[in-house]
């Protein structure tokens, strides 16, 4: 009696793996699946091209162990709406903030200090955290620093409240209220909508 009940415990043992929901397929955004992305330059080709054609500066200040870094990398970086503001109204920059190349822009070096960059110092004034957004106006002048993980929605709040120049007309939460929802919400889905 007793080899047949553990035989059927055995049995069930195996099975019962087969039976668990399978895990969260990986969906590709549909902007990666089409080829589309950010165009992320060097802070010296943004700069110099800035010179000619003077632009706003979106910096992502990140660094290779970052885990949220990856996540923005992933899930913000790749939303349609996100890809098509950046490429329209700013340069985009990825700088690595521990990377060791020296960076000489409009007669200035920074170098690695330490365990970060002096450009990164420079730009988080002196607040080191990853990831981090950094906005600079036309003239390179510095709108914000923001610090941590952006979500989707968020960072195109961010992204068009900057771009539009609204920080001079309104608060942030009556432009969120208004304004955004108005202008901009449309081309940003909501989460629940899988579009």
């Amino acid at each position: 009696m007793r080899l047949p009940a553990l035989f059927f415990v055995l049995l069930l043992v195996g099975l019962l793996p087969s039976f668990r929901p399978s895990a969260e397929p990986t969906v590709t955004p549909l902007a990666v699946r089409e080829g589309k992305k950010i165009n992320w330059i060097s802070f010296r080709e943004a700069f110099e091209l800035n010179q000619k054609a003077p632009r706003k500066i979106i910096i992502d200040v990140y660094t290779g162990w970052c885990g949220w870094c990856k996540v923005m990398d992933q899930k913000t970086f790749t939303q349609p709406a996100i890809i098509d503001y950046v490429n329209d109204h700013f340069y985009a920059v990825k700088l690595d903030a521990e990377q060791e190349a020296d960076i000489t822009v409009g007669g200035q070096t920074f170098r690695k200090q330490g365990s970060a960059h002096q450009l990164a110092i420079n730009l988080l004034q002196g607040k080191m955290s990853y990831p981090s957004t950094v906005f600079l106006d036309e003239k390179m002048a510095m709108i914000q620093p923001i610090a941590g993980y952006l979500e989707p929605r968020m960072f195109h709040q961010i992204i068009t409240y900057f771009g539009g120049n609204y920080q001079a007309k309104e608060p942030f939460d009556s432009f969120k209220a208004g304004t955004y929802v108005k202008e901009f919400q449309p081309a940003m889905p909501t989460p629940a909508s899988g579009k």
